[in-house]
Protein backbone atom coordinates (compact mmCIF):
# COMPACT_ATOMS: atom_id res chain seq x y z
CA UNK A 1 0.00 0.00 0.00
CA UNK A 2 1.27 3.62 -1.13
CA UNK A 3 1.17 5.76 1.81
CA UNK A 4 2.34 9.06 3.15
CA UNK A 5 4.20 12.32 2.12
CA UNK A 6 6.94 12.92 0.68
CA UNK A 7 8.95 16.24 -1.22
CA UNK A 8 10.91 16.09 -4.63
CA UNK A 9 12.32 18.21 -6.75
CA UNK A 10 12.32 17.54 -11.00
CA UNK A 11 15.69 18.24 -12.20
CA UNK A 12 16.77 20.43 -15.35
CA UNK A 13 16.41 16.68 -17.11
CA UNK A 14 13.02 16.19 -16.41
CA UNK A 15 14.24 13.30 -13.80
CA UNK A 16 12.38 12.79 -10.80
CA UNK A 17 13.30 10.22 -7.88
CA UNK A 18 10.47 7.83 -6.42
CA UNK A 19 10.09 8.04 -2.63
CA UNK A 20 12.47 4.98 -1.59
CA UNK A 21 9.64 3.86 0.36
CA UNK A 22 7.63 3.46 -3.53
CA UNK A 23 10.55 2.01 -5.30
CA UNK A 24 10.42 -1.36 -4.40
CA UNK A 25 6.46 -1.58 -4.55
CA UNK A 26 6.10 0.58 -7.82
CA UNK A 27 8.56 -1.45 -10.01
CA UNK A 28 11.20 -0.79 -12.31
CA UNK A 29 8.30 0.69 -14.78
CA UNK A 30 5.16 2.49 -13.93
CA UNK A 31 2.39 3.88 -15.61
CA UNK A 32 1.62 7.86 -15.21
CA UNK A 33 -1.49 9.39 -16.27
CA UNK A 34 -3.10 12.92 -15.77
CA UNK A 35 -5.27 12.56 -12.54
CA UNK A 36 -7.90 14.96 -10.85
CA UNK A 37 -7.81 18.00 -9.32
CA UNK A 38 -4.76 19.08 -11.01
CA UNK A 39 -1.97 15.89 -10.54
CA UNK A 40 -0.77 13.32 -11.81
CA UNK A 41 -1.53 9.49 -11.06
CA UNK A 42 0.96 7.20 -10.86
CA UNK A 43 0.07 3.44 -11.13
CA UNK A 44 2.59 0.17 -10.82
CA UNK A 45 2.23 -1.94 -13.92
CA UNK A 46 -0.23 -4.25 -12.10
CA UNK A 47 -2.73 -1.90 -10.64
CA UNK A 48 -2.67 -0.09 -14.43
CA UNK A 49 -3.73 -3.03 -15.82
CA UNK A 50 -6.59 -3.23 -13.55
CA UNK A 51 -7.29 0.16 -14.13
CA UNK A 52 -7.50 0.12 -17.97
CA UNK A 53 -9.16 -3.38 -17.94
CA UNK A 54 -12.39 -2.07 -16.04
CA UNK A 55 -12.69 1.34 -17.46
CA UNK A 56 -12.52 -0.53 -21.39
CA UNK A 57 -15.32 -3.51 -20.19
CA UNK A 58 -18.32 -3.94 -21.20
CA UNK A 59 -20.10 -3.21 -24.23
CA UNK A 60 -21.04 1.02 -22.89
CA UNK A 61 -17.17 2.20 -22.70
CA UNK A 62 -17.22 2.69 -26.60
CA UNK A 63 -21.20 3.71 -26.77
CA UNK A 64 -21.24 6.11 -24.22
CA UNK A 65 -20.03 9.92 -24.67
CA UNK A 66 -19.04 10.20 -20.82
CA UNK A 67 -16.97 6.61 -20.65
CA UNK A 68 -15.33 7.83 -24.45
CA UNK A 69 -14.11 10.74 -22.86
CA UNK A 70 -13.07 10.29 -19.72
CA UNK A 71 -10.91 7.19 -21.72
CA UNK A 72 -9.39 9.40 -23.94
CA UNK A 73 -8.17 11.69 -20.87
CA UNK A 74 -6.51 9.05 -19.02
CA UNK A 75 -6.17 6.55 -21.10
CA UNK A 76 -4.73 9.07 -23.91
CA UNK A 77 -2.62 10.52 -21.81
CA UNK A 78 -0.83 8.17 -20.35
CA UNK A 79 2.84 7.11 -20.41
CA UNK A 80 5.09 3.65 -19.25
CA UNK A 81 7.88 5.55 -17.39
CA UNK A 82 10.87 3.38 -16.47
CA UNK A 83 12.56 3.55 -13.10
CA UNK A 84 16.39 3.79 -13.26
CA UNK A 85 18.76 1.89 -10.88
CA UNK A 86 18.91 5.45 -9.15
CA UNK A 87 15.15 5.36 -8.62
CA UNK A 88 14.55 8.32 -11.27
CA UNK A 89 12.30 8.37 -13.88
CA UNK A 90 11.86 10.79 -16.92
CA UNK A 91 8.64 12.78 -16.83
CA UNK A 92 7.66 14.06 -20.41
CA UNK A 93 7.09 18.00 -21.08
CA UNK A 94 3.45 17.47 -22.13
CA UNK A 95 2.66 15.69 -18.82
CA UNK A 96 4.36 18.23 -16.84
CA UNK A 97 2.07 20.57 -18.40
CA UNK A 98 -1.55 18.67 -18.08
CA UNK A 99 -0.60 18.43 -14.55
CA UNK A 100 0.66 22.09 -14.51
CA UNK A 101 3.98 21.27 -12.96
CA UNK A 102 5.02 24.75 -13.35
CA UNK A 103 8.23 24.48 -10.32
CA UNK A 104 10.56 21.77 -9.72
CA UNK A 105 9.11 20.96 -6.40
CA UNK A 106 7.03 18.92 -6.37
CA UNK A 107 5.18 16.61 -3.99
CA UNK A 108 4.31 12.58 -4.16
CA UNK A 109 1.21 11.74 -2.24
CA UNK A 110 0.47 7.74 -1.47
CA UNK A 111 -3.23 6.86 -1.52
CA UNK A 112 -3.33 3.18 -1.44
CA UNK A 113 -3.54 1.88 -5.00
CA UNK A 114 -1.45 4.77 -6.58
CA UNK A 115 0.98 7.48 -5.96
CA UNK A 116 -0.05 11.22 -7.15
CA UNK A 117 2.48 13.64 -8.11
CA UNK A 118 1.66 17.59 -6.96
CA UNK A 119 3.20 20.72 -8.13
CA UNK A 120 3.94 21.95 -4.31
CA UNK A 121 2.08 25.23 -4.37
CA UNK A 122 -0.96 23.28 -5.11
CA UNK A 123 -0.52 20.66 -2.89
CA UNK A 124 -0.08 23.02 -0.15
CA UNK A 125 -3.38 24.80 -1.11
CA UNK A 126 -5.70 21.80 -1.91
CA UNK A 127 -4.07 19.88 1.51
CA UNK A 128 -5.26 23.55 3.27
CA UNK A 129 -8.78 23.43 1.93
CA UNK A 130 -9.33 19.48 2.69
CA UNK A 131 -7.73 19.71 5.88
CA UNK A 132 -10.47 22.74 6.89
CA UNK A 133 -13.65 20.44 5.29
CA UNK A 134 -12.50 17.31 6.84
CA UNK A 135 -15.41 17.04 9.76
CA UNK A 136 -17.65 17.37 6.82
CA UNK A 137 -16.03 15.27 4.94
CA UNK A 138 -15.96 12.53 7.12
CA UNK A 139 -19.70 13.08 7.99
CA UNK A 140 -20.55 12.95 4.32
CA UNK A 141 -19.06 9.61 4.11
CA UNK A 142 -20.31 8.27 7.40
CA UNK A 143 -24.20 9.01 5.99
CA UNK A 144 -23.31 7.23 2.66
CA UNK A 145 -22.66 4.03 5.46
CA UNK A 146 -18.64 4.78 5.28
CA UNK A 147 -17.22 3.37 8.81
Amino acid sequence: MLIGEFRHTIDDKNRLSLPAKFRKEMGKTVVVTPGLDSCLFIFTMKEWEKISGRLSAGDSSMLQADNRGFNRYLLGGAVEAEVDAAGRMLLPEYIRERAKLESNKVVFIGVGDRAELWDEKVWDVYRAEVENRAGTLAEKLGAAGVK
